[in-house]
């Protein structure tokens, strides 16, 4: 039944301080890992059946990525969501797509910072199919 799929994903990435200041003040030597995390993660989305076995290919309608520093200068948070009018979910997407985000940001700063620890990622919900899911609260 073709219906319109929805999930939303999350995923952090912790960063000393320092690290979180060289990206506020364009410090980067590779560039804004932000944006280009953004753009990573779109095309991921995209590319998912050909990265993740068994996936299928499917037309998206949006790929929404959201990336922010958190409060304590500590993390960055990654949150996506995607959406289709397809048979199948989304939930490979928006993972797939958060993952390759926070992988992104690794790369750009880990001339910075090899203490960076990615995670934890995981399905905030979805929705459309024969059932739906909503995450608990993190611990």
């Amino acid at each position: 039944l073709v219906a319109l799929r929805v999930a939303e994903a999350q995923g952090r990435l912790g960063l000393a301080p320092e690290t979180a200041m060289a990206i506020t003040t364009g410090r980067v030597p590779k560039g804004n890992p932000i944006e280009t995390a953004r753009l990573a993660g779109i095309a991921a989305a995209k590319k998912t059946s050909e990265l993740i076995p068994l996936c299928h290919p499917l037309r998206l309608n949006a790929v929404e990525i959201v990336i922010t520093l958190a409060d304590d200068a500590a993390a960055i948070d990654v949150w996506v969501k995607v959406s289709a009018d397809e048979r199948t979910g989304v939930e490979m997407e928006a993972l797939t797509a958060c993952s390759v985000a926070l992988l992104t940001i690794y790369d750009m700063l880990k001339a910075l910072d090899h203490g960076m620890v990615i995670g934890p990622i995981r399905l905030l919900s979805k929705s459309g199919g024969k059932s739906d899911y909503v995450a608990p609260p993190a611990p």
